[in-house]
């Protein structure tokens, strides 16, 4: 089975500008997630908008000779589906290209259980979804075929289509959330967000290298404790403004 990921990336960030673009150990951010998916036995397909701004972001795919899509730049929900048709895929992961420490093993698990317990999309652990960046969404691509024949009016590109939550639990959809593994911490923040994030994560990187697994990561940071320090306390503002938005969704 190969198990596809879908890198959702944009350069227009507003609270870090151009964090896919940062330096990473001699590499940009966006390089790192891919070389990091291809360290992981995971295959990423570029998934990115139509705005030239991100024409960037479609030369690095061609450079490293990985797949990319350009989509709508506003409804991220749409981008997925018309990149999974795209490419005739039906099962795929979504990777954060601000979650530069994902979690390749609990990829492949997600979309292992998506797959073999046919359920249409598998949501992120409680840790990841708080900060902990190490998995995103498994979703079957008729799940998202479905948003959009139950809600016409969300399948507009101009449309602002960030979260799929509000529109997926209901008695509509077979769902669950990823129970997560073993070896997970509740304390570390390691997406990449503010300033603080990227100190963090370099600090890591240079002291463990860039392609660590996450067990050993998450290892390395409950023997250093002292690094989630750094931007731990980032997670309140991050948490409020993302609930900020997705009630206003459901409003």
């Amino acid at each position: 089975m190969k198990y596809c990921c879908f890198i959702t990336v944009r350069s227009s960030s507003s609270r870090l500008p151009q964090k896919c673009f940062l330096d990473f150990n001699g590499i940009n951010t966006l390089e790192h997630i891919i070389l990091r998916c291809k360290y992981g036995n995971l295959f990423p397909i570029i998934c990115t908008t139509t705005n030239k701004k991100d024409n960037k972001i479609e030369k690095i795919a061609k450079d490293l000779k990985i797949p990319y899509f350009r989509g709508p730049e506003k409804n991220k929900i749409l981008r997925w589906l018309l990149c999974a048709k795209k490419f005739n895929i039906k099962y795929f992961h979504t990777v954060d290209a601000d979650d530069l420490f994902f979690d390749w093993t609990a990829i492949i698990k997600s979309i292992q259980q998506l797959y073999l317990k046919k359920i249409d999309i598998i949501f992120p652990s409680k840790v990841s979804w708080n900060g902990g960046a190490s998995e995103g969404y498994s979703i079957y691509y008729k799940c998202l075929e479905k948003i959009f024949e139950l809600n016409p009016s969300l399948k507009k590109k101009s449309k602002e289509l960030e979260f799929i939550e509000p529109y997926i639990k209901n008695k509509n959809f077979r769902y669950t959330i990823f129970k997560g593994m073993r070896y997970e911490i509740k304390s570390a923040r390691l997406t990449l967000d503010y300033n603080e994030d990227y100190v963090l994560l370099k600090k890591i990187s240079k002291q463990i290298g860039s392609f660590c697994d996450r067990k050993n990561i998450n290892s390395f940071l409950k023997e250093n404790s002292n690094l989630l320090k750094i931007n731990f306390h980032k997670n309140l503002d991050w948490k409020r403004k993302q609930n900020k938005i997705i009630n206003k969704i459901k409003l």
